[in-house]
């Protein structure tokens, strides 16, 4: 069975996303995609939601 982990980040930067990625690979987590919350007043994203899964028995 898939199991999906959604990961929230509500600092998006570079050295912030690398630790969440390799935080969460390295529990054998999967990475799956990234999604970016945007602000209208802003180009930049003000959070990102990673995401992971992996291969469970059920």
């Amino acid at each position: 069975m898939l199991i999906y982990k959604v990961v929230e980040v509500n600092t998006v930067a570079e050295d912030v996303l690398e630790e969440v990625l390799n935080e969460w690979v390295g529990k054998g987590w999967r990475f799956d995609g990234m999604q970016f919350a945007m602000r209208e007043s802003s180009k930049r994203p003000s959070m990102a939601f990673v995401i992971f899964t992996r291969e469970e028995e059920r």
